[in-house]
């Protein structure tokens, strides 16, 4: 059986959006990265576990694949964006009721109903399941009981406000798999629900 792994980028109290538009991430997805070589490499070998790629409309719509695809083409012998190649080629699935025909590669529209769809690809042969958000798409995976794996980047920052992912889903218990600091300053710690 595959695993819906969750993998966010989060703020030392817990928020994964500012409110305000300040630069928290050591990483905000352009050219400049404050990530270590470890913390690159890691990353990268996540994504060799993974075949499909699980969107919101919002964030397949606001540009997510294209700006992936775009990175590939720019570094394309960089070892760092290996994921971006991998995104490239993954099977990537959007849930919505709204849209009726894919606009990118490799990309096919299930409908909206969670539980069925993401029940559907995980009983798939093959690697795992990434999602990457939005905080909204985040939150309903998590209340629906539907992420088998987090996979947290907590950068060095601390926010006081913003948006969450765990405010619908009520108590849970998680058992830790992993965590890992790293020098760049950002501490990678991977959970799963203690069931």
């Amino acid at each position: 059986m595959k695993k819906l792994i969750l993998q966010m980028q989060m703020s030392v109290d817990g928020f994964v959006g500012a409110e305000d538009d300040h630069r928290w991430q050591l990483w905000e997805w352009g050219d400049d990265s404050a990530w270590d070589d470890a913390l690159k490499q890691d990353f990268n070998a996540v994504f060799e576990t993974i075949d499909t790629i699980l969107l919101s409309r919002k964030m397949a719509e606001e540009g997510y694949l294209t700006h992936w695809g775009n990175a590939a083409t720019r570094f394309p012998k960089d070892r760092f964006y290996a994921f971006a190649q991998r995104i490239v080629a993954a099977q990537k699935v959007v849930l919505s009721d709204r849209l009726k025909a894919a606009r990118w590669e490799r990309t096919s529209i299930a409908s909206g109903d969670l539980p069925r769809e993401v029940n559907a690809l995980k009983a798939g042969e093959g690697g795992d399941i990434a999602v990457f958000g939005g905080a909204g798409f985040a939150s309903a995976l998590i209340a629906a009981g539907l992420v088998d794996e987090f996979q947290l980047f907590i950068n060095p920052a601390v926010l006081g406000a913003g948006r969450r992912i765990f405010g619908q889903g009520g108590f849970s218990r998680l058992k830790l798999i992993g965590s890992k600091a790293y020098a760049s300053g950002m501490v990678v710690s991977r959970y799963a629900p203690a069931r």
